[in-house]
């Protein structure tokens, strides 16, 4: 009698065991056609439930493949139009009429990546942690960047320090001008990691150099230029926020392959003067290190170990203080 009962249980706990293993194995399988490559799957995410979010001028269809998260979806909704609304600040409208943003369940807390195409129409497949908090999705920068690219057209990959760096600067500065971050944080950020972007020995300038340093910071280094450039230009009424709201404006977004020339110049347009094609022609073929040291002084922003005092009566400081206003 002991024995049938002891054969029944094991018998119950394999069964129990190859269920939980195959509604595992089902779920993973499930999950692995949206993680599959390195392209968005844009056929198995329109097959999923999607919330529409509306945006200025746009529509984000947001899609949840398989998994559990610790957050209510509600939450995570919350945060994507947190993020978008950022992004609609700096550049007046959502930059494409629809997105596709399929959200993936990972191992782990926080968001932990981002990727954006737009060979089928615009897409981004972040993947997030299932334990997630809703202050890890508040302090999130990843959603933000992500939709950054979405403003660009599509460019050869040797100019992918103008994507990533466009990414790096916009995104802070968005967040600051929806009320998301302050200015005292991200100019702190700035200076401490700017210098990341400086060239190296071996550099060939930003056009043909694909370190992870000069990709990021080098081209986050090159916006940052080209805004103060453009700001004493034409007596800071206009900046790169401006410029970068001139190539939406001309029909540019990820959707369309555009030449980096082009893109420059429909952005000098927009502002007036040749600013971001010279520092182009200058930084794009050869290295170029600025004096980031100068440039800090005279625009106000002093390190103070782990903080950042500002002088507002340093040369440039009032350009400091129009980049991150609300436009």
């Amino acid at each position: 009698m002991m024995r049938a009962l002891l054969l029944r249980w094991i018998t119950a706990i394999m069964l129990s065991a190859a269920t939980l293993a195959g509604v595992a194995s089902s779920r993973a399988e499930a999950q692995s056609e949206f993680m599959r490559g390195d392209r968005m799957p844009y056929d198995a995410f329109d097959r999923l439930r999607k919330t529409d979010i509306d945006v200025p001028n746009g529509v984000i269809h947001v899609g949840f493949a398989p998994g559990e998260m610790a957050l209510p979806k509600d939450k995570i909704l919350d945060w994507v139009k947190m993020s978008s609304r950022a992004i609609s600040t700096y550049y007046g409208r959502f930059p494409v009429d629809s997105l596709r943003l399929l959200l993936v369940p990972v191992d782990g807390p926080r968001v932990r990546g981002g990727t954006t195409w737009g060979y089928r129409g615009a897409a981004i497949r972040v993947t997030i942690g299932r334990d997630a908090s809703e202050d890890d999705l508040k302090r999130d920068w990843v959603m933000v960047h992500e939709m950054v690219h979405t403003a660009l057209p599509d460019l050869d990959d040797r100019y992918g320090w103008l994507s990533e760096g466009l990414a790096v600067y916009i995104e802070p500065i968005a967040r600051v001008q929806a009320g998301d971050l302050t200015a005292r944080e991200i100019w702190h950020a700035m200076a401490r990691d700017m210098p990341k972007g400086l060239p190296q020995a071996g550099d060939r300038g930003l056009d043909n150099t694909d370190t992870w340093g000069r990709k990021y910071w080098g081209g986050a280094m090159f916006c940052l230029l080209a805004d103060v450039e453009i700001r004493k230009a034409t007596n800071n009424k206009l900046g790169l926020q401006d410029a970068m709201r001139g190539v939406i404006a001309a029909g540019g977004n990820h959707e369309k392959d555009w030449t980096i020339e082009r893109v420059l110049s429909t952005a000098d347009k927009a502002v007036g003067v040749d600013v971001l094609t010279r520092l182009h022609n200058e930084m794009g073929p050869k290295p170029v290190t600025p004096d980031l040291a100068t440039l800090w002084r005279e625009l106000g922003v002093r390190m103070n170990g782990e903080s950042v005092a500002f002088d507002d009566s340093a040369p440039l400081a009032a350009i400091r203080k129009a980049i991150t206003e609300r436009r």
